[in-house]
């Protein structure tokens, strides 16, 4: 087990912002969780896991231990009469193994197509796009209490999977059993994850980019291949690449409504971009709303709205030479943001990243 100390944070996340974590250990296996927790020196600090970076927000140097968690592996572990189990390590890159798993026949996950991040950070966020979302092909998963260092095993139920949410995203709980858990964060770090893909596979339609890019194609029955390279086509077009512009994706959850407060906000925005849920609510476009502000565009210092994409926050300096967006910066536009649309639209919204 190597600890590095003093490390810089900028290429560990997709913001590209400058902060540095005290400490910082490589994540490659099991044992390296045990080795950690079980060193004198190491074991009782308090720590923070870290994906694929793409995220978080860092607003200082991280004081906690930093897990970089680079668990690899992927693999079919077993079949039932009606879904493939593959199973991931949780440092696997998400977009790669949506790409593997298409190459290997198992189509499902082409929607999710081109998500930044881990797999082991897939559950956490219960990541979700075009329609399909992490916790409808999720089987189960394995981590390691960072308290006890007892491997234990969840399924879906007990990772209380919600729009953007999970168990892994509130604290609270004390123990680690077969029961359904109040919260692990800061607990727990992700092992490797299982999917069930379906044998009998169906298209999953009905968002407006893909009917547009079915139109231009003039295909009514695309394959899982052919929706997977639309969902990279779209997601290219409207979101910047991290690698050329530090980004976050989505920095704010698509605010859910009742029916009458979706109906107050069209009798004075009747353009208002929403959609109905099968539960009767209604689910709001982040987008549209901050758009709607005046807010593309513009920016706080160096942190800024994508020109293409309102929901979307960006650095916009190169950052190597420091004088990149800071964490600062990047929080007082997001708070203003939130002050804008909530002042029209009586709507607060909430920040997709972990803030630390």
């Amino acid at each position: 087990m190597l600890v590095e100390k003093n490390v810089p944070l900028q290429p560990f996340n997709t913001f590209h912002i400058v902060a540095k974590a005290h400490a910082l250990v490589r994540i490659s296996s099991e044992d390296d969780v045990v080795k950690l927790l079980a060193d004198p020196e190491w074991g009782p600090q308090a720590k923070f896991v870290l994906g694929g970076g793409s995220n978080v927000v860092f607003t200082r140097d991280v004081k906690p231990v930093v897990l970089k968690v680079e668990i690899k592996g992927r693999q079919l572990i077993n079949q039932t009469e009606k879904n493939f189990i593959v199973e991931a390590g949780a440092g696997e890159n998400w977009h790669e193994f949506v790409t593997w798993t298409l190459d290997q026949g198992w189509p499902g996950l082409e929607n999710m197509a081109l998500i930044p991040g881990t797999v082991g950070a897939s559950p956490v966020q219960n990541i979700g796009a075009y329609g399909v979302e992490l916790q409808d092909r999720f089987e189960s998963l394995d981590a390691m209490d960072l308290q006890t260092g007892k491997t234990f095993s969840l399924n879906a139920a007990q990772c209380a999977f919600g729009y953007r949410d999970s168990v892994f995203k509130h604290g609270g709980s004390t123990s680690v059993g077969p029961h359904p858990l109040l919260g692990l964060k800061d607990r727990a770090l992700i092992l490797r994850v299982r999917f069930a893909i379906p044998k009998a596979w169906k298209p999953v339609l009905g968002y407006a980019d893909i009917e547009r890019k079915m139109s231009e194609s003039h295909c009514t029955q695309p394959s899982a291949r052919q929706i997977y390279d639309w969902v990279c086509a779209i997601r290219s077009a409207k979101l910047p690449n991290p690698a050329v512009i530090g980004n976050a994706g989505s920095f704010f959850k698509n605010p859910t409504v009742s029916a009458e407060q979706c109906a107050d906000i069209i009798a004075r925005d009747p353009k208002v971009v929403h959609y109905h849920l099968s539960d009767g609510s209604i689910k709001l476009a982040a987008g549209w709303l901050i758009d709607s502000c005046g807010w593309k565009g513009k920016s706080v210092g160096q942190a800024g709205v994508f020109e293409r994409q309102a929901l979307v926050l960006v650095n916009r300096g190169a950052g190597s030479d420091g004088n990149g967006a800071t964490g600062g910066e990047v929080m007082t536009l997001a708070k203003a943001i939130q002050t804008s649309v909530y002042e029209r639209f009586g709507i607060l919204l909430e920040p997709e990243p972990v803030v630390l």
